[in-house]
């Protein structure tokens, strides 16, 4: 694999000067479009062997930072862009990997999440204060709901720090609901998404009033330009004459506290279609200042866990024009990260999936995203072809 130079300084210096707050390691959150459209590229490696549940995200640092694990969970190191891999790290000997890992953007902290077991099940979570070297346990308190209903971690997409608005440094991560349990599937209608959200970095941790729909988990979040939140959830039950097999979106104008104004996406898939029983899917939005472009990430599939395939919105997720198949193999469970100006990761986009019970990392750019196949739903800007 041929190292790709970083984005000409000239970008950094504009990012620089449009954004005016930085993360904990002095470099900008948000920066120009330019980095992304450079010559497209696509290369996928393998990085974890056995196991379940893909989280990935960067750290102040620049560091790409993978996390994993179904009873044994780690993370790797990326201090390149995604070009070579540190040794494998354990956060944890047992448990669940909770997805949700979550990078404070005002310490650096960085929080992972781990169930003993699937949910309903006791939580540790686990801080690493040097840039994902190490784990320890760490004291945290999560409140439950207003009805007193506490919060699951599995299996979700990463976490963020909203950089925008009056609730600008919170830590918020995707949650679910299970009450009595997963099972038997008549419970299914009483689950629904949910988050939790932190504004003293990670001590405490408050529980949102539900995801306006029912039957919903597993879930991602994305912080727009102007502050509000677009949550994207999967689903396992839908009401009769709703379609359980696309996506559910809501959003949020108070950080998180509350969710409304629920529709179903009818572009996205929610993993393959001959089933209700839906896929963990990945979301980030691009780094870029002033525009909300999201990229989205499932199985595009009539049957079974395969054909890997990223969408693109331009729009903050109001439409759909554009995607691309990342591989035709095997492909479940998936998450997203954009890279950070100023850092290695810069102009690249990650994402980490489960493949043939083991994980891979494809790196991307958005050029390569732009080159894949129109949807029909809304067109791509001007501005961003190149």
């Amino acid at each position: 694999m041929t190292p790709r130079p970083l984005p000409l300084t000239a970008s950094l210096l504009l990012a620089l000067l449009l954004t005016t707050s930085l993360t904990a390691a002095d470099t900008p959150h948000e920066g120009s479009l330019d980095a992304f459209v450079s010559e497209a590229e696509l290369d996928i490696q393998p990085v974890f062997k056995g196991g379940r549940f893909p989280n990935i995200v960067i750290t102040t640092k620049g560091t790409l930072l993978a996390t994993w694990g179904h009873q044994l969970i780690r993370s790797r190191r990326s201090q390149d862009g995604g070009q070579t891999w540190d040794d494998e790290v354990v956060i944890a000997n047992s448990g669940i990997h909770g997805g949700g890992t979550t990078v404070d953007e005002t310490t650096g902290d960085i929080f992972a999440f781990v169930e003993t077991q699937h949910p309903p099940a006791p939580i540790t979570v686990y801080r690493s204060t040097d840039d994902g070297k190490s784990w320890q346990p760490h004291e945290s308190t999560i409140v439950p709901d207003s009805e007193g209903r506490k919060p699951s971690m599995h299996m979700n997409e990463h976490g963020i720090t909203l950089r925008h608005g009056s609730h600008k440094g919170r830590l918020i991560r995707p949650t679910r609901y299970y009450g009595a349990g997963n099972r038997p599937e008549s419970i299914w209608p009483t689950h629904f998404t949910n988050a939790i959200y932190s504004d003293d970095g990670g001590k405490t941790w408050q529980t949102s009033e539900p995801f306006p729909e029912n039957g919903t988990g597993e879930a991602t979040i994305a912080e727009l330009s102007d502050g509000t939140l677009y949550y994207n959830s999967r689903r396992h039950w839908a009401p009769e004459g709703k379609n359980p097999r696309r996506r559910w979106v809501a959003f949020s104008h108070d950080g998180g506290q509350t969710w409304q104004d629920s529709d179903i996406c009818k572009v996205l898939p929610d993993g393959p279609q001959n089933t209700n029983y839906g896929c963990m899917g990945g979301l980030v939005r691009l780094p870029v200042q002033g525009q909300d472009i999201l990229v989205y990430s499932n199985c595009d599939s009539p049957d079974g866990r395969h054909h890997g395939t990223v969408w693109a919105s331009f729009d903050g997720g109001k439409t759909w024009p554009i995607k691309r198949l990342v591989t035709e193999g095997s492909f479940a469970y998936s998450s997203l990260t954009a890279g950070r100006p100023g850092t290695p990761t810069e102009g690249w986009i990650y994402l980490h999936f489960e493949s043939e019970g083991s994980s891979k990392v494809a790196r991307f750019n958005l050029s390569w995203l732009l080159d894949g196949q129109p949807t029909g739903d809304g067109n791509v800007p001007d501005e961003v072809k190149r």
